[in-house]
């Protein structure tokens, strides 16, 4: 395949990974077209758990002080029986001194509505229903489901664990169910339980409740239950979801109550195992497309954000070699998400667990081990690799004035 020099960048979904992807070659000098199926950019009201490392990701692109604006910094993250009982407390609000940078938690349309705003011109095409692509030579031309196309030098595809992309290079993706379901949903509410950074992960028997404030007055919840996928709710889901949670210590049922049912959404939990491979040619992955990491680490907005600002790098720095440049970022990015995978769907197994006494012996495990060796882990695994962008030469400037 004869190389040439990429200016003009095709990304199939406008996600937060597909936004920042484009966000993060335009400052590179790139010429980007996002190409979103629906017909209104848009992105749902769930909340994100974004850890330092991504926080540091959208300081790099100059958006942290945007984000941080709305968005609580945290300052201990609390794991805790369905009884409320202390399992472990994480001091994350250190995190500020070592990295230079909070963990917070913001709704999804916030961070997307900024990532859009940041975009120069009109870079977004909606109503692309991506159907596949042909490469050649000089670039790939991506076709619609309308009949359209669309011409670029590379493609890029952000469009999510059941993207369209993927599928067409290597065939149906092979996703897994994890067991469980999760219904998310918003509460607008002030409460004494509740202050400014909260987190707390709750444990019960084969379900867990979780909830941290996303904004001032608002929390972000989400209900986790084993069970069969494909299923439907139907009206009464929030009384439905009171019953699970009856008894429940904290202020899960007032939270519950507060929620307009309208605002609750369900969806199953999938995954996906580590794959080798990317990408083909002039045609690569990012985000969920790539790696689906389920959400027991938090870590799935902050892979696509790290995604994005690898991949303007190697590209960047291709010269007449894009191709080569594609296969590096794969290769970089393969070793840092693969762990991540792992690891979430292992803790999501160990949270899915019903019987009594694998119950104890996970309580037992999570009070001798998870304020240190877990606390460990999950800083050097995971948060410890954003500060390859804290003082990088050439960065984006920072604001002149932190709010953390």
């Amino acid at each position: 395949m004869a190389i040439g020099r990429a200016r003009r960048i095709l990304i199939a979904g406008g996600g937060i990974g597909g936004l920042a992807a484009a966000l993060a070659l335009q400052r590179r000098g790139f010429e980007t077209v996002v190409l979103e199926r629906a017909e209104e950019l848009r992105d749902g009201g769930a909340g994100l758990h974004i850890w330092t490392n991504g926080v540091l990701a959208l300081d790099y692109l100059g958006l942290a002080e945007q984000v941080l604006a709305v968005a609580p910094a945290q300052q201990t993250a609390h794991f805790s029986t369905w009884r409320n009982e202390v399992l472990g407390a994480w001091p994350i609000g250190d995190f500020v001194a070592r990295y230079g940078a909070p963990t917070i938690a913001v709704e999804r349309s916030v961070l997307h509505g900024i990532l859009r705003e940041a975009l120069e011109g009109p870079v977004v095409r909606t109503g692309a229903h991506v159907v596949g692509f042909d490469q050649d030579a000089e670039g790939v031309t991506v076709r619609f489901a309308d009949g359209g196309s669309e011409r670029g030098d590379l493609l890029i595809g952000a469009d999510g664990i059941h993207g369209a992309v993927r599928d067409c290079m290597f065939g149906p993706a092979r996703n897994r169910f994890s067991g469980y379901i999760a219904w998310r949903g918003r509460a607008p509410m002030e409460h004494p339980e509740i202050p400014s950074g909260t987190f707390n992960a709750m444990f019960g028997p084969g379900t867990r409740f979780t909830y941290y404030d996303v904004a001032p007055g608002l929390v972000h919840w989400m209900s986790v239950a084993n069970g069969k996928p494909g299923g439907r709710d139907e009206p009464g889901v929030r009384d439905m979801l009171l019953r699970r949670h009856e008894g429940w210590g904290g202020p899960v049922a007032d939270i519950l109550r507060a929620t307009p049912e309208e605002w609750i959404l369900r969806g199953d939990v999938e995954g996906r195992k580590p794959e080798r491979q990317w990408g083909q040619g002039r045609v690569t992955l990012l985000g969920d497309a790539a790696h689906p990491i389920t959400f027991n680490i938090g870590q799935g907005a902050c892979q696509a954000l790290e995604d994005a600002l690898v991949l303007a790098e190697h590209l960047a720095g291709a010269g007449s070699d894009p191709v080569a440049a594609l296969r590096a970022y794969e290769g970089e990015r393969r070793k840092r998400t693969a762990p991540l995978q792992n690891i979430a769907w292992r803790i999501g197994q160990m949270g899915a667990v019903e019987n009594p006494l694998l119950i104890k012996a996970r309580e037992a495990f999570m009070r001798k081990n998870w304020n240190t060796k877990a606390f460990a882990a999950a800083e050097k695994g995971q948060v410890a690799y954003g500060a390859r962008w804290a003082k990088k030469p050439g960065r984006q400037p920072a604001p002149a004035e932190r709010l953390w």
